[in-house]
């Protein structure tokens, strides 16, 4: 992937993107209207939160790469309710019509490539947290995507197909190992942390020195999940060695904004 040039990368994330959002869609476009309020997250988020999430946060991006008044508005609302915000805006999309959510959220997964597609080189995109490349915006919604996939799977025993596009979670997991100290309200150490993960495909991907102390080893799928806080670490394939790396592994979060709850050990749900 080093040899590839930034447009052919953010290609390759788009065209992952776009297949990690048609296979959701195939789990839910033909779900009984019924069966859009089973609750998925122990938080009470049901399938039309999780799709009206997505929904939101694309036209969110969208406005944060083609219109800076208007993110910048939602920069200042989001302030004024941090612990609230999103949960508010998954109950606004939630309660839409299942056909215009559906809508409204392939409607907005084709604009947003467009749009990032059209951003010019080396320019970032705004966001809650650090500002992007559109590279990385666009791992950000397949980070997304892949997580509330997951949940809705879950709800219905829907086995998740493992593919190596997985990668993209784990990469943000690993960018991110600053700012998830910092949304804990904790300096983060400087001390460098080696990562090597097992791909589904058998594949072995790395990140930092081959040399550092301090590392995190195990099953690139079980990272992507402790990443994204959907298993606690007792529940997963993923080790420390060092204590920078140990305590990492408890407050890893591959997104922007507060953590929120802790998962749960899968004996205690």
């Amino acid at each position: 992937m080093s040899s590839t040039s930034p447009r052919e990368r953010l290609e390759q994330v788009l065209a992952d993107l776009t297949a990690e959002g048609d296979q959701l869609d195939g789990w839910v476009a033909d779900l009984p209207i019924q069966e859009w309020g089973a609750v998925t997250t122990p938080e009470g988020w049901t399938v039309a939160h999780q799709v009206g999430h997505l929904a939101w946060t694309d036209e969110t991006s969208l406005a944060a790469v083609t219109d800076a008044e208007a993110f910048g508005a939602l920069l200042k609302e989001a302030a004024q309710d941090p612990t609230g915000y999103v949960d508010n805006a998954a109950d606004t999309w939630a309660a839409k019509p299942v056909p215009m959510l559906l809508d409204a959220w392939r409607a907005g997964r084709a604009g947003l490539a467009d749009a990032l597609r059209a951003v010019p080189d080396g320019e970032r995109v705004p966001w809650f947290g650090p500002p992007m490349s559109p590279t990385s915006m666009a791992s950000a919604r397949f980070m997304e995507t892949w997580a509330h996939a997951h949940d809705v799977a879950e709800t219905f025993g829907i086995e998740v197909p493992r593919t190596d596009r997985v990668r993209h979670v784990c990469h943000l997991g690993v960018r991110t190992r600053g700012f998830a100290y910092v949304m804990r309200g904790e300096e983060p150490p400087t001390s460098e942390v080696r990562v090597e993960l097992t791909a589904p495909s058998g594949e072995t991907w790395t990140w930092g020195e081959e040399g550092a102390e301090q590392r995190v080893t195990g099953d690139a799928w079980d990272f992507a999940l402790l990443a994204t806080r959907r298993r606690h670490r007792d529940d997963v394939d993923v080790r420390a060695d060092g204590a920078d790396a140990d305590h990492w592994l408890d407050v890893a979060q591959a997104f922007a904004g507060l953590p929120g709850a802790d998962p749960k050990r899968l004996s205690e749900r």
